[in-house]
């Protein structure tokens, strides 16, 4: 099973020297992260409930947050692109859903999918990667 989540970040330029001054201090070039997720059931494996709404980020500050833990720089914005997937962890993703549906206080694993990741989710062929 393999899956990961995509953001894009836009990262800030920070100088290390104290007479250094950028301008402008925020670079144009988006960088794009993957984030391994982890297997349903796994410890993390509902990042997606708490940290994503609809397909966007729930909650800026956060997210930037998080952005800057996994990149070790600072970070302006972020964004949720897409939760790719390969058949068999969508398969498992549904199972665990559909195993605790108050976790997230819907009616059917449609919901749940369509509350957190929107349209969001792309689901690869392993073979085509």
């Amino acid at each position: 099973m393999d899956a990961r989540y995509v953001f894009r970040a836009e990262l800030r330029l920070e100088a290390d020297e104290p007479g250094v001054r950028l301008e402008p201090s925020t670079t144009e070039t988006t960088v794009t992260v993957f984030r391994e997720a982890p297997e349903p059931g796994e410890e993390g494996w509902l990042f997606f409930r708490d940290a994503l709404w609809r397909g966007e980020v729930g909650d800026a500050d956060y997210g930037r947050r998080l952005a800057e833990e996994w990149l070790g720089e600072p970070v302006e914005s972020v964004s949720f692109r897409e939760l790719q997937v390969d058949e068999g962890y969508f398969a498992a993703l549904k199972d665990a859903i559909a195993d605790d549906l108050d976790l997230f206080n819907a009616d059917n694993v449609s919901e749940v999918l369509s509350k957190y990741l929107g349209s969001s989710i792309r689901v690869t062929d392993t073979e085509d990667e």
